[in-house]
């Protein structure tokens, strides 16, 4: 798997974007302009290692590993901090960062890791991608040729957006490549199961952005989020986005890129002046 470079673009505070599981720094690649070009933030959205263009990680992948990659990504870049901002395992990666002093603020989009070591969410949502291994193997070993199959998108779109419609031709190769190319997919479902979640949720005190995915099939709302609205400051901002699946950047990148700016505007130095589009 070769690396390539991150999404980086725009100047003004340092702005992190994680991707969810399974996706690469691709998922951004409809929101990131639209932030760098409010004119107030430099956006670096990496792929996490084990993913399509990311580095080569442990055998056995966890969050912790991934974290230590980003820190060390941030150190190149000079930025102690970072405006964090993380969607499904990206958030779950949010939160770590978190925890280590390195966001100023943090958005959680449909955040993974609202789980303890022996619960039964844990356990759903491993057994959920399990069961998707015969279409993953599927996928992997007929490539891209898959693209061509009527079914591929009523397919795709169930762990992604709310309708077969929120996804372009582009999107859905954009995610077939990144699929067959990430090892992760069976090297952090491993480690999971003898994992907990997020043992510590927001300990640093950044101010947090809770967003909820109103069609998200894969980490539901109520099951899947109690952890957080229940162990989150009361001070959490909370947004239930309707009409939008797990990965809301393909489907709705102008929505998710003003949900974003607006949350981070409001502890941004200098406050801004303009609002964004």
């Amino acid at each position: 798997m070769t690396e390539r470079a991150p999404i980086h673009l725009g100047s003004g505070e340092p702005m992190l974007l994680l991707h969810p599981f399974m996706m690469s720094q691709s998922v951004w690649k409809g929101v990131a302009p639209l932030i760098a070009d409010t004119g107030r933030y430099e956006v670096f959205a990496p792929t996490m290692p084990g993913h399509n263009g990311g580095a080569k990680g442990p055998f056995f992948l966890h969050s912790g590993a991934m974290a230590d990659d980003v820190e060390r990504r941030l150190d190149a870049l000079g930025w102690d901090t970072a405006h964090v901002v993380g969607n499904s395992l990206g958030g779950w990666v949010a939160f770590e960062l978190e925890r280590r002093g390195r966001a100023r603020t943090l958005t959680g989009i449909a955040p993974a890791g609202g789980w303890r070591h022996f619960t039964p969410v844990k356990y759903e949502i491993v057994a959920k991608f399990l069961a998707g291994m015969p279409v993953w193997l599927f996928t992997f070993a007929f490539r891209e040729r898959v693209l061509k199959l009527p079914i591929t998108r009523r397919l795709a779109y169930l762990p992604v957006s709310a309708t077969p419609d929120g996804l372009s031709d582009e999107d859905l190769a954009d995610i077939i490549d990144d699929v067959i190319h990430c090892p992760a997919y069976y090297q952090l479902l491993v480690k999971a199961l003898t994992l907990p979640g997020l043992l510590e949720i927001a300990e640093g005190g950044s101010p947090t952005h809770l967003v909820i995915c109103e069609k998200d099939r894969v980490l539901p709302h109520p099951r899947f989020t109690r952890e957080f609205t229940r162990r989150l400051p009361k001070d959490t901002q909370v947004t239930h986005l309707d009409g939008v699946g797990h990965i809301p950047m393909f489907e709705a990148p102008e929505r998710i890129a003003d949900l974003i700016v607006d949350f981070v505007d409001r502890y941004a130095t200098p406050p801004p002046h303009t609002a964004i589009g």
